[in-house]
């Protein structure tokens, strides 16, 4: 499983890493993996977001911030030297026993895909 949290729907660079997984899709999933985007938006804000541009995976609702806060992925950020809290870009690789087996926090929104694919070739 290939978890991902992202800050928000409709945001350029969500929607690019969100593009970029659904562009590797079938490579992803040709190794056994499914992958899963997880923020805080609504269901209906997922909705929209996946039909817009073709998402071939489940987004999570999360608006409780409850699987957010359990992987670890919301955190102060700064922007412009003002601070504030928010949904930290990372990705998350989980085995078949459902342990965690690799995570990644700095993220490139347009290959998400790549660390990911180095990772799994590396140890298989």
């Amino acid at each position: 499983m290939i978890l991902y949290f992202y800050p928000k729907d409709n945001t350029p660079g969500c929607t690019t890493e969100a593009c970029g997984f659904r562009d590797s899709y079938n490579i992803l999933k040709g190794k056994g993996f499914e992958k899963t985007g997880v923020s805080a938006d609504n269901e209906q804000s997922h909705k929209n977001f996946s039909a817009k541009y073709v998402l071939p995976f489940t987004l999570i609702p999360d608006k409780a911030r409850n699987i957010i806060m359990d992987y670890g992925a919301w955190c102060k950020k700064k922007l412009y030297g003002r601070e504030y809290e928010g949904i930290m870009r990372m990705t998350y690789i989980i085995d078949e026993e459902g342990m965690i087996a690799h995570i990644l926090t700095k993220v490139d929104t347009k290959d998400p895909a790549g660390r990911i694919l180095k990772f799994i070739t590396n140890n298989q």
